[in-house]
């Protein structure tokens, strides 16, 4: 008896303090987060329609089983930081939907983090309200 082994495609995607761990194979099209149904870890629809962009956007929906690991951020943070990780999956799988997808922004990593709060500060940048009399 033959095995045929799937090739996985492995990628990182990242966005604030979110990080997905993305594994694609060739597949049916489920797509599990930590182990749960993407549509139950995204309970809200445009988490759910941010995720699948990539896919949709390369008429690539339903020929894929995606695991991914997430940790960090909150919801949002993690549906576009697993955005960016199917996107890069995506490019490994065929270099050819590179320039589509960099053209709609998913091959981006959105760098904006939130600035830390500074001591002596009410915040990262407002200052305690100075009086002089």
């Amino acid at each position: 008896m033959e095995v045929k082994e799937k090739k996985v495609y492995h990628a990182v995607g990242k966005r604030k303090t979110a990080i997905a761990r993305v594994f694609m194979y060739e597949g049916t099209g489920r797509i599990k987060v930590n182990g749960r149904d993407f549509r139950d870890y995204f309970p809200v629809d445009t988490l759910q329609i941010t995720v699948l962009e990539p896919l949709k956007l390369v008429k690539k929906e339903g020929e894929f089983d995606i695991k991914a690991n997430i940790k960090g951020g909150g919801i949002k943070g993690q549906s576009e930081a697993l955005r960016l990780g199917i996107a890069r999956a995506l490019v490994l799988y065929d270099e050819g939907l590179r320039p589509a997808l960099r053209e709609a922004g998913f091959l981006t990593r959105d760098s904006r983090v939130k600035e830390r709060k500074k001591y002596g500060q009410r915040g990262a940048r407002r200052k305690f309200q100075w009086v002089k009399r």
